[in-house]
């Protein structure tokens, strides 16, 4: 599903602080309120929530802060104030309610690869051919479509992500 995202590529706000020297990742922290969020009592995950990008994959002009959608300032469930979006990564990795960015030498530990490991990793691209070690991702159902259709790699922005990522194993670095 295309969502009309309302926001600005995060380059634009990267630029603007010039992270220079040894600066490889940037780290998202979201808000950490309980009593607005009652999901954050829950000890599913080590709470406030955190996810990350390496720094060339945060300055991709698809990479977007995002502050609205539909024409419409963001729903407090959609991640107001202000969110990530990358599209060709899986959901996990578009953290909400971001109130803090941090620029890191060292890969931050993200939320979900604290919380599984050998189930999350920490590029999370739409990679078909691997699949999470409880269910295939080979294919998948559109919003609107009763049959399911093959998964297509980097969920389908291969041609302006895939560069990113030449000479990794995908397999292995999920």
């Amino acid at each position: 599903m295309v969502i009309p995202w309302i926001g600005f590529p995060l380059k634009e706000l990267l630029k603007r602080v010039d992270p220079r020297g040894n600066a490889k990742f940037v780290e998202f922290i979201s808000l950490m309120d309980p009593e607005q969020m009652p999901g954050q009592k829950k000890a599913v995950l080590d709470w406030p929530y955190r996810e990350g990008l390496r720094l060339d994959e945060a300055m991709h002009p698809l990479t977007l802060l995002t502050v609205g959608l539909y024409g419409d300032v963001l729903p407090n469930q959609n991640g107001a104030p202000i969110r990530i979006v990358m599209p060709w990564k899986y959901g996990f990795k578009s953290a909400k309610s971001i109130v803090r960015i941090r620029l890191s030498e060292t890969m931050p530990v993200t939320s979900w690869m604290k919380a599984g490991p050998s189930e999350y990793g920490f590029y999370a691209n739409v990679n078909p051919a691997v699949d999470h070690p409880r269910w295939s991702q080979a294919k998948e159902r559109r919003i609107g479509d009763f049959l399911k259709r093959p998964t297509l790699p980097f969920n389908g922005y291969g041609d302006q992500v895939a560069s990113l990522y030449s000479g990794m194993d995908l397999s292995k670095n999920f």
